[in-house]
């Protein structure tokens, strides 16, 4: 299969998902994360802010602004990814795609600031690898890292080929761990 097969079926897997199923896989993977040493540890975490089917990220991006963590997002610009700090998540604005921006107002921000990386994505395997939504927004913000970070995507099974590869090029950048509702997949990550 190629790319776009592999997006599609991942895409239609992931929107057949029932809404208590989505609810219930949500707060699973919310718990496995959050009981993550590199979570738990980081004083900085660049979050994504999920839209559509997604993994709901908003509840642990407010969990973690109360627990004291700094927050960056991203803002699409360009051909790319801004990235800001914000103190709270009333104030983002809705960006590309409608998804949940900062207004670009708030303090810029760099990747390098953040002790962990979670990282939204269409399809992935049990190698680590990850296809995005074919922008490479991630992969180009990722590639920029002038140190290692780790970098965590949140799934549903239904997200994940096993025993299959998903067709990769140089530029993709893999995770180091993709946590489902069912597991914690470590890769040899980037």
């Amino acid at each position: 299969m190629d790319k776009g097969a592999f997006r599609a079926g991942a895409l239609k897997r992931r929107a057949s998902l029932t809404a208590g199923q989505k609810l219930s896989n949500d707060n699973a993977i919310r718990q496995r994360l959050s009981g993550l040493d590199e979570f738990k540890a980081a004083g900085t975490i660049l979050f994504y802010a999920s839209f559509k089917s997604e993994v709901e990220t908003m509840p642990l991006i407010e969990q973690a602004l109360a627990g004291g963590k700094k927050i960056l997002l991203p803002k699409v610009k360009g051909g790319g990814l801004e990235l800001f700090e914000i103190k709270e998540t009333a104030g983002l604005a809705k960006g590309f795609m409608g998804i949940p921006e900062p207004t670009g107002k708030e303090r810029p921000a760099s990747v390098d600031e953040a002790d962990i990386v979670i990282v939204p994505g269409v399809a992935f395997d049990t190698e680590g690898g990850r296809l995005g939504y074919g922008k490479g927004y991630y992969d180009k913000l990722l590639s920029k890292a002038e140190r290692r970070i780790p970098l965590v995507a949140l799934a549903y099974e239904a997200q994940v080929f096993s025993g299959e590869r998903l067709p990769l090029e140089p530029h993709d950048i893999k995770m180091d761990k993709i946590i489902t509702e069912k597991r914690t997949i470590i890769s040899d990550g980037h």
